[in-house]
């Protein structure tokens, strides 16, 4: 049971905001019970709006890789919003920071900033569509790349067959132009574009899904989209909006040594405010107007506050703080394994860099139909005794955690002996 605070303001709420939340899974409603609302966060904790105190690892899904509010981040914010927060006119900054990505990302030749993933991901594949002048484009079920029409689409009777909308609103015109396949099969790919390639504008992907809990890719699967996409003129879409400079400070394409055509990028490349990037190949860049027919725009695009933020973040990643968020990502890992062995419980731990799903399956979950397997249930149970023992984990079997370097050793520790309680308590 959440605290009365959060139970009154769920109530006043709901009066005003659809589900009383900004986004679909704060509504706690597929893990039972009512949200925690939050009064403030600092490094590894939240705070109730009882003042109660959690163990995060949400991390405002992925961007507080440092932990929340790091002082040198919330100085360059401070010192920005002093100057104005949006000119809705270029800035020097947005030059460094483009310039600081491209560092990055190799791959990144020119990009644009926007205010969001979902945006970045509707951007890349209208340049890939006004790039090759075709209009299909490929996803992977489970893939989630943001909220745009075409991309909330599930599979139709077939795996080469055109999508259905999986969601109200969602025009089936629109969703025709979207075909969808099973994540990690290499096979049905090469079938889709030896029927179609000629069809394909694009391929879209999270190259580790986060969005159906933590799925890593498999062996090949990677390379075929990009050799596909190469072979039939089609353009490969790596969507970093989680993976980005969150496994590495280039992101998993710099883990396998990839170069997509585009890229997708949020969250930790936003240090925390709303600011995303997509990008990619000169030649697919100077297609988006002014230079070109493809049309995007953003009134708070690159905005001073947001980028100064992002720059302080990205500053402070080093090769130390990736190697200190392996090494608690491992501990978490065995940890909630051996717990889960001690009391009996099914489950499979997948993890990738500071990305971690405990899944309630016997696994190992490759792709959406296995990951649909899992007890949701007794996740919700679960979730439910963590919270109850100060560690806020993610309200959704199929979504990512994520570890801070703001975590160290002994709060590890204690999250999985909550854990051992909780895989103990009656479900």
């Amino acid at each position: 049971m959440s605290d009365p605070k959060s139970v009154d303001l769920l109530a006043r709420a709901e009066r005003v905001i659809p589900g009383g939340v900004n986004s679909p899974v704060r509504a706690f409603r597929s893990v039972g019970g009512s949200p925690v609302f939050i009064s403030r966060a600092e490094g590894p904790y939240l705070y109730g709006a009882d003042g109660a105190q959690y163990t995060d690892y949400v991390g405002s899904w992925g961007p507080m890789i440092l932990g929340h509010a790091h002082p040198a981040v919330v100085e360059a914010i401070v010192t920005a919003a002093r100057n104005g927060t949006s000119y809705g006119a270029p800035t020097e900054l947005e030059v460094i920071f483009a310039e600081k990505v491209s560092a990055l990302y190799p791959s990144i030749e020119m990009m644009r900033a926007v205010s969001s993933g979902t945006e970045a991901c509707m951007a890349a594949i209208r340049a890939a569509r006004g790039f090759t002048g075709r209009d299909a484009i490929v996803k992977f079920e489970g893939c989630y790349h943001g909220h745009a029409d075409f991309l909330l689409v599930k599979a139709g009777s077939g795996a080469l067959t055109f999508g259905v909308p999986d969601s109200a609103g969602v025009p089936a015109a629109t969703a025709k132009g979207t075909l969808t396949l099973p994540y990690n099969d290499s096979g049905a790919l090469r079938e889709l574009f030896r029927s179609r390639g000629s069809e394909i504008a694009g391929v879209i992907v999270e190259p580790v899904v986060g969005n159906m809990g933590v799925v890593p890719p498999a062996p090949g699967f990677l390379e075929a989209i990009l050799e596909m996409c190469k072979a039939h003129g089609a353009v490969s879409i790596f969507d970093e909006v989680m993976t980005g400079s969150r496994l590495s400070l280039g992101g998993m394409q710099e883990r396998v040594g990839l170069r997509p055509d585009m890229t997708c990028l949020g969250k930790v490349i936003g240090g925390g405010m709303p600011l995303a990037v997509y990008g990619g190949k000169r030649a697919i860049m100077q297609k988006v107007a002014p230079l070109g027919p493809v049309y995007q725009a953003g009134t708070l695009s690159g905005n001073p506050v947001a980028v100064s933020a992002a720059l302080a973040l990205l500053g402070l990643l080093d090769a130390r703080v990736y190697e200190k968020l392996e090494s608690l990502g491992a501990r978490l890992e065995k940890g909630l394994v051996d717990a889960a062995k001690r009391n009996g419980a099914e489950v499979c731990v997948q993890r990738v860099g500071s990305m971690i799903t405990l899944f309630f399956t016997r696994g190992p979950v490759g792709n959406f139909e296995d990951a649909v397997k899992s007890d949701t249930a007794r996740f919700g149970a679960w979730h439910g005794a963590m919270l109850r023992r100060g560690q806020y984990w993610p309200p959704s079997q199929y979504e990512a955690a994520f570890i801070s370097a703001a975590h160290d050793d002994a709060l590890i520790d204690a999250t999985v002996a909550a854990a051992d309680e909780a895989f103990a308590a009656k479900q």
